[in-house]
């Protein structure tokens, strides 16, 4: 068997870095009737503290997740979601409730 090669041979792209640089590979969904831009954050790239809309629970610095917006949607209307939220969003109700004193991000 011959050893494993972690270099790209010559002539050869890397895989996701240079498609999709740091922030990962951006694709399209459906959801509630208007197309959404879903991109995965790996957890190099995340640094800061994130509230997810799906269970109303921190995202800390560090932790992998999905950033997702409208498809002609502004930069202030990107959400971050964990992403088994982001896979059961159809499951959860639409409004959670939050306690008086928990921040707001």
């Amino acid at each position: 068997m011959s050893p494993r090669r972690n270099r790209p041979r010559s002539g050869e792209k890397p895989t996701d870095q240079s498609e999709g640089g740091r922030y990962g590979l951006e694709r399209t969904e459906e959801w509630r009737g208007e197309d959404w831009v879903v991109r995965q954050m790996a957890g190099g790239g995340a640094a800061k503290h994130y509230r997810c809309p799906g269970c109303d629970q921190e995202i800390p610095p560090g932790v992998a997740h999905v950033v997702a917006w409208p498809q002609y949607g502004d930069v202030d209307d990107r959400r971050h979601w964990h992403k088994a939220c982001w896979n059961a969003r159809d499951r959860r109700s639409a409004r959670l409730q939050r306690s008086r004193n928990a921040p707001r991000y």
